[in-house]
């Protein structure tokens, strides 16, 4: 992009959407200062099982169903985006398990998202996932290789003379207005250690269980409006007795607990785009999506800075689509 060849921009926020856009604009030649400031607790990105899952998300969860098709889009922009960064794509599908499980298929049928029902469960290989464990350091050594300069400090105002992008997660800023739409969804995820067999996602009514290098990801609940890091023992005790598996179900000790809090907007979307603050843009509010979104947040972003077509989701995401709401 020959609008962003030479160009200061600062990023306010090391997440998935940060780091994402920071690659993405360093890859365009521009001049990345990631202000990557984790004094508030636990990254979002990293309390996460990193699944990419067009599908089962817009199935199962009603604030998503409408958006199956940019789902399907941002996921099918990851093959490249994982080459580029050294992330390593899981591509093994996601199965459903449950009495459910025919509306589910017949749900994935409506969605027009190829399935397979089987005897005791229904497969879709159209969700993949990565391994934040992995994902995270791979990125960051790619914008390591591209000359991102990162610092610990926080970004307290932007510089009139740089194009800044929030990509901070949940807090608001009165320097991008729009932020005060924002609302948080606290979400507690389980890791239990060790090496288990199988890459296949599995999901039921009561949450998933998700493959990873660090043991199986169990998780997550949705606390909405909650915004607090403590550790909630009833809530993780109950996610533990309803998704562990069979063979640890009496060993509560074997588990480890993370909190994250995600950001979100009234329609499960981010927000991409100009702020109505010159010169500062947004890539924020991604919910429960965020790795998902992230290759298309970031690619929109760059094109957003560089007076490019930000492409065919651009009205959809557009910060200012909350105008006449009323922010919290």
């Amino acid at each position: 992009m020959k609008g962003l060849e030479g160009r200061p921009v600062h990023i306010a926020g090391a997440g998935i959407l940060g780091l994402a856009t920071a690659h993405e604009l360093a890859k365009a030649g521009a001049r990345v200062t990631l202000f990557d400031c984790r004094d508030d607790g636990a990254s979002a990105s990293a309390v996460a099982a990193g699944m990419l899952a067009p599908a089962f998300e817009a199935c199962l969860d009603p604030v998503s169903r409408p958006h199956y098709r940019l789902f399907r889009e941002a996921r099918d922009l990851w093959p490249d985006f994982a080459v580029e960064t050294g992330i390593d794509l899981v591509r093994s599908g996601a199965n459903y398990r449950g009495s459910e499980a025919d509306a589910v298929a017949a749900g994935l049928e409506a969605l027009g998202a190829p399935s397979d029902r089987r005897p005791d469960f229904v497969f879709t290989a159209e969700d993949w996932r990565v391994d934040p464990g992995q994902a995270l350091p791979a990125l960051r050594k790619a914008l390591d290789s591209a000359r991102v300069r990162t610092t610990q400090q926080r970004l307290e105002v932007p510089d009139p003379a740089v194009q800044t992008v929030v990509a901070t997660g949940w807090k608001s800023h009165e320097w991008a207005p729009e932020t005060a739409f924002l609302t948080t969804i606290k979400g507690h995820i389980l890791t239990i250690p060790g090496v288990y067999r199988g890459d296949v996602v599995e999901r039921t009514r009561g949450g998933y269980v998700c493959p990873s290098a660090a043991g199986l990801r169990l998780g997550a609940t949705m606390e909405a409006g909650k915004s607090d890091l403590k550790v909630d023992l009833m809530v993780a005790g109950a996610l533990f007795d309803r998704l562990a598996p069979p063979s640890i179900l009496a060993d509560q000790s074997a588990r480890i607990v993370q909190v994250g809090i995600r950001a979100a907007t009234a329609d499960g979307l981010p927000m991409v785009g100009p702020s109505a603050r010159s010169g500062v843009w947004l890539a924020v509010g991604a919910r429960r999506n965020g790795w998902l979104l992230a290759p298309l947040v970031a690619r929109m972003t760059a094109a957003y800075l560089a007076g490019d077509d930000p492409g065919p989701w651009s009205q959809a995401l557009h910060p200012g689509r909350f105008e006449g709401s009323t922010g919290e």
